[in-house]
């Protein structure tokens, strides 16, 4: 009777161990902390930063008129065949935003476009060109160089640019293939530089729901997440130093042994 009552406790905390590190897998747990939240989530739009790489296009319909605010700049291509002469192609104007959070537009001058937004820039552009152009014309921004790094414990690390300028926590470890066995979902650190140059470092909790809510759940360009290692990595780790060391130890031993009973024979 004692013995089933040890053999009862000891597959009870089995099942509570296993249960416990199950809670720490599966993402966005308590979905209801979501799906009862009373207030509106608004929507994300990235906004522009020092050392963003703009493209700027106006359009009318009269061509010769929006030209001038439409660059260009040539691109070198060395021919195909050798001794031939190198030739080049041109290709739009882009503009790389300053410290101070300005870029130099042809007949407008500096414009300061830093921490407004893709469409509040195209306003203020629209709006600025009006006395240069008998009708408004159609001005499309894009942030040419909008890059996030996931590093750490995913199955593919690295840069990956994000063409729709728009990308959460969970996209981004989609695009390195997802966190491996011994990523730790409880704590995935978050790098960011503000437009200021301040950098911070946020821990993330995949495993709760609220991260949604999170002001820090959509990335912003050259944001930096790392996967940290969880216990078993550093375990395993250790597991194979010592057994290098184990096995070092043991052939020098091996050879001090058979140098000694040569010597004493």
């Amino acid at each position: 009777m004692r013995f089933a009552k040890i053999a009862f406790l000891a597959v009870a905390l089995t099942l509570t161990a296993g249960c416990t590190s199950y809670k720490q897998v599966p993402y966005l747990q308590n979905p209801e902390v979501v799906n009862n939240y009373g207030k509106e989530i608004p929507l994300y739009d990235a906004k522009i930063m020092p050392k963003d790489l703009l493209s700027i296009t106006v359009n009318t319909t009269d061509a010769l008129a929006s030209a001038p605010f439409n660059l260009t700049v040539q691109t070198s291509i060395n021919a195909a065949q050798e001794n031939t002469n190198t030739t080049s192609s041109p290709s739009l104007q882009q503009y790389l935003v300053d410290n101070e959070g300005e870029i130099d537009f042809p007949v407008l001058g500096r414009l300061k476009v830093g921490g407004l937004t893709k469409t509040e820039t195209e306003n203020m552009i629209r709006e600025k060109l009006t006395p240069y152009l008998k009708e408004t014309p159609i001005v499309n921004v894009r942030m040419a160089n909008y890059k996030i790094s996931v590093l750490g414990e995913v199955a593919s690390p690295g840069t990956f640019t994000v063409s729709n300028e728009k990308v959460n926590v969970l996209e981004a470890l989609a695009m390195a293939g997802d966190m491996t066995v011994y990523g730790m979902r409880t704590n995935v650190k978050l790098i960011r530089e503000d437009a200021d140059g301040k950098r911070e470092i946020k821990e993330l909790d995949l495993t709760q729901s609220d991260l949604i809510l999170s002001p820090y759940f959509y990335l912003r360009q050259n944001d930096i997440l790392y996967v940290t290692p969880n216990k078993a990595k550093a375990k395993s780790s250790d597991i194979g130093s010592t057994t290098s060391l184990w096995f070092s130890a043991t052939s020098i031993l091996v050879s001090i042994a058979s140098l000694l009973v040569n010597i004493l024979r």
